[in-house]
């Protein structure tokens, strides 16, 4: 099965166990970091003790198909050259992120012997990105080429199946060593101080909180199954906290640190996916090999007051239908794209998407990619902690909407900086997860507008209707009696006359077979199968007087054969079973 094939196999595929909180296998935390480059998730911890969890898929989710991404690698075609010193190939340039990506995954090996990361774009020169696509080389330190042995060099350009060649840029990542602690910057703002609380409506770019960790709702969405629910995205490192039993979601504040109100709790969340599931291809030739999909979907509970939430983005205003990323897409249809973010730290921030797909490898040799790599306008920052979650949105062209196309899940500010410019100094970045294939996988539709949200509550109302009436159903039908006869059936063909003699307090019998003008008819019937006769064996015989009727009424109950009937004495109890066998 080629990568393609098992994308669609998978993209196709019902709901499995991975979809809820995820089985976790390792952690990560701000103390150890895979890479260099392994970028930190900024969501706010109201604890210094606190860290974002880090999980991926256990060893049953791993690929079993190792020969599979040999054997694709191997079929590949064969006598390329691993690199061009001084000349650039003869083939066909690249073109697309699919190209790059294959090219790249082609010389990972060498790449991963010279760098601590890498990534696809285009060339940046003197901080400005051109028009030629490339793979972003990061190395700890840019040196002139004439202070280098030649085996020290990369080569200026790789060239990948088919002929397909791209540069090699090499970008300086000034890396601090020891991880520092997270710079803790906040915005002061009117825009701010609404999403943190201020104003009555929630949504894209409000302050979400669970009983240790604070971060930003990213985006109003439905759910595709069951129920249809309607919620809210945000990463998982926000929502999931496994010292806690639910994993409970507040606004502005949980109940333990302030005032706020409950929004709901985490009901599908996911950390890591395999490459070829998340991009369709094999995107290195390391065996284990996993994306960043750091995403959980939270219902909107019960008891919460859906009409305060907002569609649009404050600060944006309304936002078009998700920008789903093609590989075969052109590179310049991403990389170089203006994006703004609003987040409840930041508030309203303008950056640009730099590179995709950025791949780092941990010190045990696994092999990581996230998505985005966004750097921030003027040299600003665009993220700062309690940020993870917000949207990343593309900025609208010739009057079209903006489009969302991911979500922050964290920046490299407290490990090291991208140099990116001769004579400036590191500029902070920040790394995002692609929203499309998130929604594809959490299986989640996003709510762009009023109209929609409000279809999306009708219709998750009328699901919860059916479905609680069904089990109504079901309930009385497994604890109805056996159904009566219809009207209709012939009343006197199945039933006879009980037998019941009302006797006045003077001692006189009246039979109900014979009724007294001065009383009234009680006609009780006993159920008898068609066509058959009372039983004469049975002479049972329950006699119930009633002491206090007002007329001095006693009422024999006669179960079979009819007796004649003694008179009442007052030695009797008030209550007669006779049993005669």
């Amino acid at each position: 099965m080629q990568p393609s094939d098992i994308w669609k196999a998978h993209a196709g595929s019902s709901q499995s166990g991975g979809s809820g909180l995820d089985m976790e296998r390792n952690g990560c935390n701000h103390n150890y970091c895979p890479s260099p480059l392994q970028p930190i998730a900024s969501a706010g911890q109201h604890s210094e003790s606190s860290a974002a969890y880090f999980s991926w898929p256990t060893s049953t989710l791993m690929h079993g198909s190792a020969e599979g991404r040999a054997n694709y690698f191997g079929n590949l075609q064969k006598g390329v050259l691993p690199g061009h010193l001084g000349r650039l190939p003869k083939g066909q340039q690249a073109t697309t992120l699919l190209d790059l990506m294959i090219i790249r995954a082609f010389h990972s090996k060498i790449l991963r012997r010279f760098s601590l990361g890498t990534a696809i774009g285009f060339r940046i020169r003197k901080g400005t990105l051109t028009d030629t696509p490339a793979i972003l080389v990061f190395v700890a330190r840019k040196v002139h080429r004439k202070w280098l042995s030649p085996t020290q060099c990369l080569p200026a350009a790789l060239e990948g199946p088919g002929g397909v060649w791209c540069d090699v840029d090499v970008v300086e990542f000034s890396y601090y060593g020891a991880p520092a602690p997270t710079p803790k910057e906040q915005l002061y703002d009117e825009l701010v101080d609404g999403l943190r609380g201020s104003d009555p409506i929630v949504g894209s770019g409000s302050q979400v909180a669970s009983l240790e960790t604070y971060g930003t709702l990213g985006a109003i969405v439905k759910s595709r199954t069951g129920n249809k629910q309607v919620g809210f995205l945000t990463n998982r490192h926000v929502a999931v906290d496994l010292d806690y039993p639910n994993q409970k979601m507040f606004h502005p504040l949980p109940p333990n640190l302030g005032p706020g109100v409950y929004l709901g709790a985490v009901e599908r969340a996911t950390s890591f996916i395999t490459d070829d599931v998340w991009y369709g291809i094999y995107a290195g030739t390391n065996p284990e090999t996993f994306v960043r999909a750091d995403g959980a979907f939270i219902p909107f509970a019960d008891d919460f007051d859906t009409t305060s939430v907002s569609t649009s983005v404050k600060g944006v205003g309304v936002i078009g239908d998700v920008k789903a990323i093609d590989l075969q897409s052109p590179i310049g249809s991403l990389i170089g794209r203006q994006v703004v973010k609003v987040g409840r730290s930041s508030g309203l921030t303008t950056g640009t998407v730099v590179a995709y797909a950025l791949e780092y490898n941990d010190e045990k040799g696994i092999c990581f990619f996230t998505d985005f790599l966004v750097v921030g306008e003027n040299q600003q920052t665009f993220d700062l902690e309690g940020d993870s979650g917000s949207l990343i949105i593309l900025t609208g062209q010739d009057g079209e909407k903006p489009q969302p196309i991911g979500i922050i899940w964290g920046g490299t500010a407290n490990r090291g900086r991208l140099k990116l410019k001769s004579g400036q100094g590191p500029e902070n970045w920040t790394s995002g997860v692609d929203l499309g294939r998130l929604l594809d996988l959490l299986e989640l539709d996003l709510i762009t507008t009023s109209e929609g949200l409000q279809a999306a509550l009708g219709e998750q109302k009328i699901i919860v209707a059916a479905a609680a009436a069904a089990a109504n159903n079901s309930t009385a039908t497994e604890s109805s009696p056996v159904a009566g006869p219809q009207e209709n059936d012939k009343i006197d063909k199945i039933y006879e006359p009980l037998g019941i003699n009302i006797i006045p307090r003077d001692g006189s019998a009246i039979s109900t077979d014979q009724p007294n003008e001065n009383m009234e008819e009680l006609n009780l019937m006993s159920p008898m199968r068609n066509g058959e006769e009372g039983n004469g064996d049975l002479n049972s015989l329950v006699d119930l007087e009633l002491e206090n009727s007002p007329d001095g009424i006693s009422i024999a109950l006669n179960l079979g054969e009819r007796e004649p009937k003694r008179l009442r004495t007052d030695s009797d109890s008030t209550l007669n079973i006779d049993l005669q066998k």
